[in-house]
């Protein structure tokens, strides 16, 4: 489902755009001459709407410009492309005037901002918020916006799971739109008086030049652990994408957990006003947490302490809190009222979240379940431990891990759940074009490093019925890895697939099993 676009744009002539894209952009005509207005932009030819720019971008496997004939007969009124994409688009016969620059992607983002109106100085009139890091972001990207949404605050949410404005939900194609489509999104959100939007930046956003044009109000950075090294040549370079969120021309001020090396690096060269945090009282940081008692924990730091409380199971989750208070504080937010808005009940699709018993059945004759999206070996291990520490009886975990994607982490995300859990169990989570049985032996070869037992079952329906049986009444199952997701890939080919509905369906069928 497409992201929303704003109901009515001021047509912007085309010669303005080309002199947007920079001193390097060239402004090519059509056959009769003439330069159109522009109202849209997009770099997908099945979003192409009437009066639109269509961004012919090169990509891995094909040049956008291949797809011009289809972007023209939609609307599209003018091409933005290189070289390369102007020659395909006219040897295919597509004559529509062009801007053509060296690398359009590195531009894309300032002519979207024009035509849209969220240009820099102004910006888009909306307070912004981002957050970057490895794990995290989604919880506290949540935990963020549920407080402004107690402190009265209007918010707009932009991330892995969702695209939110106001109460209008969509399902979000991936962590941090295009650029097209976020400052559609974030005019969209002016124009319907959006306070603020808090929104997940991922280190592929910051690199391909998603979030330019956009300097975020405040930018929090949560941690940082091995993920993407499929994309990003190694830590460093993954590091580097992460980092270059916290420089003036990105961001106005910012947060960071120092609990890690990689944050202490980023606090240390930050030329932004910067506020760290910490959940060890032995590293130096502007807030620490200095007490906790289970979910409750007192943040210590500038004006004195704040009794605050962490809406997820965690200690983790406790750290994403106090960034969540941090920024708020940053932001100029009273610290009572910050206080009372952080303990407003969160939803968290996904992430630590429990799968509730039948209704009418006693919760303890039955083993509890919680979904989380851990799929990193950092991830894992902090949803395994968090869940360890409140389990009575059998702490059952299980993983798979996603095809197509970073495979050096896989054993040691089967090593981090067996290193908390009583029985691990490997299954299949997206193996994409791989092949499943060699993802799955890759996970089990790491878990079986671990104190669990370790048993295999390729069939994640199957694996999960088999993990909440194991557990038994007062056991805990950690079904890890897809958290909010609703479908399984294999070989291209999506099927619908919710650990959430599947668990449930399980404990239904356990409670009925226990009345006959």
């Amino acid at each position: 489902m497409p992201s929303p676009r704003p109901e009515s744009v001021e047509p912007t002539p085309l010669s303005a755009l080309s002199g947007s894209a920079g001193p390097l952009s060239e402004l090519v005509p059509g056959p009769s001459g003439d330069l159109p207005e522009v109202t849209g932009v997009t770099l997908s030819t099945f979003t192409v709407h009437p009066g639109d720019l269509y961004a012919a971008l090169p990509g891995a496997n094909a040049h956008g410009a291949s797809y011009a004939t289809k972007a023209a007969e939609a609307g599209a009124v003018a091409l933005l492309t290189d070289e390369a994409g102007l020659g395909i688009a006219r040897d295919a016969g597509v004559d529509l005037p062009a801007i053509v620059v060296p690398d359009p992607r590195a531009v894309l983002a300032r002519v979207a901002a024009t035509i849209y109106g969220t240009a820099l100085p102004e910006g888009p009139g909306v307070r912004t918020f981002g957050i970057t890091g490895t794990n995290g972001k989604t919880t506290t990207a949540y935990l963020l916006t549920s407080a402004l949404q107690a402190l009265g605050r209007t918010t707009g949410l932009i991330g892995t799971v969702e695209t939110t404005i106001g109460q209008e939900r969509v399902p979000s194609a991936r962590t941090t739109p295009e650029s097209p489509d976020l400052h559609a999104l974030l005019r969209v959100m002016s124009d319907r008086g959006i306070d603020d939007c808090v929104m997940e930046v991922s280190s592929h956003a910051l690199v391909l030049h998603r979030v330019d044009e956009v300097v975020y109000d405040i930018a929090l950075f949560t941690n940082l652990s091995q993920d993407h090294l499929d994309f990003h040549d190694d830590m460093e370079d993954y590091f580097a994408a992460k980092a270059s969120l916290f420089a003036p021309g990105r961001a106005r001020a910012a947060v960071v957990c120092v609990d890690d090396a990689w944050g202490r690096r980023i606090a240390e060269a930050c030329e932004i006003p910067c506020r760290t945090v910490s959940s060890d009282p032995a590293v130096p940081a502007d807030f620490v947490i200095t007490s906790v008692d289970d979910q409750d924990f007192v943040l210590s730091g500038e004006g004195g302490q704040l009794a605050l409380r962490s809406g997820l199971a965690g200690a983790f989750n406790r750290t994403n809190t106090a960034m969540a208070a941090v920024a708020l504080l940053l932001a100029g937010h009273d610290r009572e009222a910050v206080v009372a808005a952080v303990r407003a009940k969160p939803r968290v699709p996904g992430r630590m979240e429990p799968v509730p018993a039948p209704e009418g059945v006693d919760a303890q004759a039955l083993p509890r379940v919680v979904v989380d999206f851990a799929h990193t070996p950092d991830a894992v291990a902090s949803a395994v431990a968090a869940l360890r520490e409140s389990t009575r009886g059998r702490l059952v975990a299980l993983l798979g891990a996603g095809g197509s994607r970073d495979p050096g982490k896989r054993p040691d995300m089967g090593r981090a759940a067996a290193d908390h859990a009583d029985l691990v169990i490997v299954t299949d989570d997206n193996p994409r074009a791989e092949d499943p049985a060699a993802i799955r032996e890759a996970v089990a070869s790491g878990a079986r490093e671990g104190r669990a037992d370790v048993e295999v079952v390729p069939d994640r329906r199957v694996a999960v019925e088999h993990a909440v049986r194991a557990a038994g009444p007062g056991g805990v199952v950690a079904l890890l890895g897809k958290g909010h997701e609703t479908g399984q890939e294999i070989q291209g080919v999506i099927t619908p697939f919710d650990d959430r509905l599947v668990a449930a369906e399980v404990l239904r069928t356990l409670a009925q099993e226990s009345t006959r």
